[in-house]
């Protein structure tokens, strides 16, 4: 089991996280719900010098539940930062997963000399709708299966497009994303109010976030995408990596959003871009 810590963020939220490993840090930053599992499956696979960290963002996992008012990029961009201040740690790459990507952005556009690099796991600065409504269909909604059993077999037909995953795979994901409740059921492990946060921040549609990712120039980037992502688009890629033709780029096949980070396009991205971050000198 992952051992958590605990850091007080300038609000006074009390903030989990996990610390592990010496050497190069890397600050994980999970998608919208989720929380510092998402990173499990990937931590085999890293070379052995990286120092993994993984936030647990206010309202989801461990951390403090403070309202819908702070579920917000900015918020949670100012914890991670302060989580690297509560650490000593000057600079690090960041990895982020869907609303992980978003947050990665905005800290290239806010506190880039504090990054060493960014590798986006399905994301960009252009979202498409389709995903976004997908999401909005069940964020800060509790599972309607009333056992962890049930939720797994239900998983393939709420994630189309992540295909050939194992059944043990589906029921590693329901165990980490749901709790028994005290009705016989099940519920989401993260504050229920992260739905209203979520509809007020794309209530006018994808926001442009382009300028973020344009402001990230001259760190290390990478680009995964699932193949059949609904959140990502063909276009908003392409247009990514003509803007950074030096990005580090694989497209992961049977995955939609979002990839799991252990297949082998991921874990070779993971690996090229971590060699790059090192090469960059900005941790130096």
């Amino acid at each position: 089991m992952t051992t958590k810590h605990h850091f007080i963020a300038s609000d006074g939220a009390r903030i989990a996280f996990a610390d592990q490993g010496e050497g190069l840090p890397l600050l994980c930053l999970s998608g919208l719900t989720r929380n510092a599992s998402d990173f499990d499956y990937m931590l085999p696979h890293l070379p052995r010098d990286v120092r993994v960290i993984r936030m647990d963002y206010r309202g989801r996992g461990d951390s403090d539940w403070t309202g819908a008012a702070s579920y917000t990029v900015p918020r949670e961009g100012k914890d991670a930062v302060e989580l690297l201040d509560h650490l000593g740690i000057a600079r690090a790459a960041v990895l982020g997963t869907s609303r992980g990507g978003m947050i990665g952005m905005f800290l290239g556009a806010t506190a880039k000399n504090r990054m060493a690099g960014l590798c986006l796991n399905d994301v960009g600065p252009q979202l498409e709708w389709d995903g976004l409504a997908r999401i909005k269909d069940y964020v800060g909604h509790n599972p309607a299966a009333k056992t962890i059993e049930a939720y797994a077999a239900a998983l393939p037909a709420g994630n189309p497009g992540m295909d050939n995953v194992p059944a043990s795979r589906w029921l590693e994901e329901a165990q980490r994303h749901a709790l028994p409740d005290d009705r016989g059921g099940l519920k989401v492990n993260y504050d229920p109010a992260l739905r209203e946060a979520f509809m007020d921040a794309f209530k006018g549609g994808s926001p442009d976030l382009w300028p973020l990712f344009d402001a990230c120039a001259g760190l290390p980037l990478a680009l995964l995408r699932g193949a059949n992502s609904d959140l990502l688009g063909t276009e908003a890629t392409a247009e990514m990596r003509r803007r950074r033709p030096d990005m580090i780029y694989a497209e992961v096949p049977d995955r939609a959003h979002i990839p799991f980070l252990d297949e082998a396009e991921s874990v070779q991205v993971l690996t090229e871009w971590l060699a790059a971050v090192r090469k960059s000198g900005l941790l130096a």
